[in-house]
């Protein structure tokens, strides 16, 4: 079976890395990464990854207006979102718009897994 491909969008470079690490020694490709809501955009345009984590609070475009654009591009994109406790009436509002789940910040990569597993089983 062909591994999963996933694009991470933070814009931590460390937040990055540290799911970059969780996701590749589960077995999934992270093929590409962006540091921003615009970046995001047009990177899930050229990409089409399966699955997309995505940050919430970001410079230039935030995530929920990302997920928005992306779901208009994708109506079946596979979007999880990522917050930090506190924000979620923000996860609520991503969720409304078609974020398939949530994982919460700092990550446990168990969490991350269980989340990442079964949003990319559909």
């Amino acid at each position: 079976m062909a591994k999963k491909r996933v694009m991470i969008v933070d814009d931590a470079l460390f937040m990055r890395n540290m799911l970059r690490g969780i996701l590749e020694a589960d077995g999934f490709e992270v093929v590409a990464e962006a540091a921003d809501g615009a970046e995001a955009v047009v990177t899930y345009r050229d990409v089409r990854p399966d699955i997309v984590t995505l940050d919430i609070i970001m410079p230039v475009k935030n995530g929920i207006e990302a997920l928005r654009e992306i779901m208009a591009i994708d109506p079946h994109a596979r979007v999880v979102i990522c917050s930090a406790v506190g924000q979620e009436s923000l996860v609520q509002k991503a969720q409304s718009f078609g974020a398939r789940d949530f994982i919460l910040k700092p990550f446990n990569p168990d969490r991350v897994k269980e989340v990442i597993r079964k949003v990319s089983e559909g």
